[in-house]
């Protein structure tokens, strides 16, 4: 059984269950894959919870705030996982980027195995684009600053992300209407920063908030998810290697 920790956020989680099942769409039922969804909505904000250095790297109740905050956040992702463990699941996904940042110090305390959504993304597109292109980023802030992409693709590609200017006035508000739910608000937010990326010349464009594909995805069908030349979905790889894992 496919274990999946979600909530961060719920439309993100929803979404990641959507393409595992329609990815894998049985005749009847018993074809489909077993899979068991937490939605853990009362994980501490991730963005929130990553610590920002000011420049006085010795200030000690700054960086103590911040650790309490780092292990506030992995106590609650730990419990979801915890849970999962105990149900019996053969490996545990997380449909959420920035909870990555904690991926290291979960795994250590989990015996089941959990999938690297972000190492996943970067072994996807070493077989579609060739090495050394511009590929751009759309994520959180907290993905952006915590570097959870760069330590993958840093070394084979050129990670390119947008202004600041449009990452507040596009994508940070793009991820905030799909948390509201206000899909079509978001679906135009995102434009800009999208149309920046493609005008620095990226070849490819990792949605890197699983709410960003369904804020450009949301009105289109499944078949132009899958055939999109430019957008890499990690919600949809992630799906992907999920099924492979969870057959062998």
């Amino acid at each position: 059984m496919i274990g999946i920790l979600g909530g961060m956020g719920t439309q993100a989680g929803l979404d990641f269950c959507n393409k595992l099942a329609i990815l894998n769409r049985g005749k009847i039922d018993q074809e489909y894959p077993l899979f068991l969804l937490y939605n853990k909505s009362n994980i501490p904000g991730r963005p929130e919870s990553i610590g920002i250095q000011t420049g006085n790297l010795s200030n000690k109740s700054t960086n103590s705030e911040s650790k309490k905050k780092y292990n506030r956040v992995l106590k609650s992702l730990l419990q979801g996982c915890k849970l999962l463990e105990k149900n019996k699941c053969k490996f545990i996904v997380i449909p959420c980027n920035t909870a990555h940042y904690w991926f290291d110090d979960l795994q250590r305390k989990i015996s089941i195995p959990i999938i690297n959504m972000p190492k996943e993304v970067y072994n996807f597109t070493k077989i579609n684009c060739k090495k050394n292109s511009k590929v751009g980023l759309l994520a959180t802030e907290g993905t952006l600053k915590t570097g959870v992409y760069n330590k993958f693709f840093n070394k084979d590609y050129n990670l390119t992300q947008p202004s600041q200017n449009l990452q507040k006035k596009s994508v940070n508000k793009a991820i905030k209407f799909v948390k509201m739910g206000n899909v079509r608000a978001a679906e135009k937010a995102i434009k800009p920063a999208i149309n920046e990326l493609i005008k620095k010349k990226c070849k490819k464009i990792i949605l890197g908030c699983t709410e960003l594909p369904i804020a450009i995805f949301a009105f289109k069908s499944f078949k132009n998810i899958k055939s999109s030349k430019i957008f890499l979905d990690p919600n949809l790889i992630l799906a992907n290697s999920a099924m492979t894992k969870y057959k062998h």
